[in-house]
């Protein structure tokens, strides 16, 4: 009995799958884009952690914060302003204002005012071009200070690296924009982000 049951079981388990699975590669990441892609996540994790510490014990007593490097807290402060940034930056693509070049930075256009959809009139009102070249500046100045964070985090990597880290940080940035922002290509030709349906 015990061996017909087994061969049952065989049968069964042999001719039978669980699921179909499919597996799509959207893009194939090289060695380097996946070491810089981890640092970056982790410097992420950390920021998340940074901003999570508490300051009080169960006991009620105050704990110190923990002590950071200089490089560390100037990376987490960058890593700050991109975010408390986003939401802007993201305004400024959708109107025109502001691009992803092939450096890994943002690129200013002319903040003109003059076709804006409803929807954004009152932002559009409410930056003066002074204020847009300010928040464009920190934003790039931040992602300065994380691109190199990223090659210190590493120590197969120097800062003979920049560059291709620049071309790696680009590829990240403009995978994240929405179509109908503007990207620049690797020749520097600026082009119109496609949907990728």
């Amino acid at each position: 009995m015990k061996k017909i049951l087994f061969f049952l079981l065989l049968t069964v388990i042999s001719g039978c799958t669980l699921a179909d699975i499919k597996v799509e590669m959207l893009s194939e990441r090289t060695a380097l884009e996946n070491q810089v892609l981890g640092s970056y996540n982790s410097l992420d994790s950390q920021m998340l952690l940074a901003a999570s510490v508490r300051g009080v014990d169960t006991s009620g007593n105050i704990n110190p914060p923990p002590e950071h490097s200089r490089e560390y807290k100037d990376t987490i402060s960058a890593m700050q302003i991109i975010d408390f940034h986003a939401d802007d930056l993201d305004t400024f693509k959708r109107l025109g204002w502001a691009g992803e070049n092939n450096q890994g930075l943002v690129e200013p256009f002319s903040n003109d005012r003059t076709d804006v959809p409803d929807e954004f009139k009152s932002f559009a009102d409410r930056y003066s071009a002074k204020e847009f070249d300010f928040v464009i500046s920190k934003i790039n100045e931040s992602r300065e200070k994380i691109m190199l964070r990223v090659i210190q985090m590493n120590e197969n990597l120097t800062e003979s690296d920049l560059p291709e880290v620049r071309k790696i940080f680009a590829k990240i940035n403009m995978e994240k924009t929405r179509p109908g922002d503007k990207i620049q290509d690797t020749e520097g030709n600026w082009l119109i982000k496609k949907d990728a349906s």
